[in-house]
């Protein structure tokens, strides 16, 4: 069992930035891919950002050049930097953590962007 503590949320003017954070615990060892996923109201959920072990790193193409991704395995923790934040962005974050066989989500973060 994983668990995913998400911290960072707030409410921020349009154009403004945040760094959202998550940091996982339990049964960490075999944990390759970690990211960000986020839920808008009335919206499907949608991946923001993924980034495997290896460093490897993916975005929606929504946030792509504004948004970054990164990951400390010592502190079993990814973080997501996001700049130039428009309206569109407001919604509840998702932490998520997978192995080959098994996914884990926390508890979510609100993310609100005023104009």
């Amino acid at each position: 069992q994983v668990q995913l503590v998400e911290s960072g949320g707030d409410l921020v003017q349009a154009g403004g930035s945040l760094t959202l954070s998550c940091a996982a615990s339990g049964s960490i060892l075999n944990i390759n891919v970690m990211g960000w996923y986020r839920q808008a109201p009335g919206k499907q959920r949608e991946l923001v950002a993924a980034v495997s072990s290896g460093g490897t790193t993916a975005y929606a193409d929504s946030v792509k050049g504004r948004f970054t991704i990164s990951r400390d395995n010592a502190k079993n923790s990814v973080y997501l930097r996001m700049n130039s934040l428009k309206r569109e962005d407001t919604a509840v974050y998702y932490c998520n953590a997978a192995t080959p066989e098994m996914s884990w989500r926390g508890q979510g973060t609100q993310v609100t962007v005023s104009s």
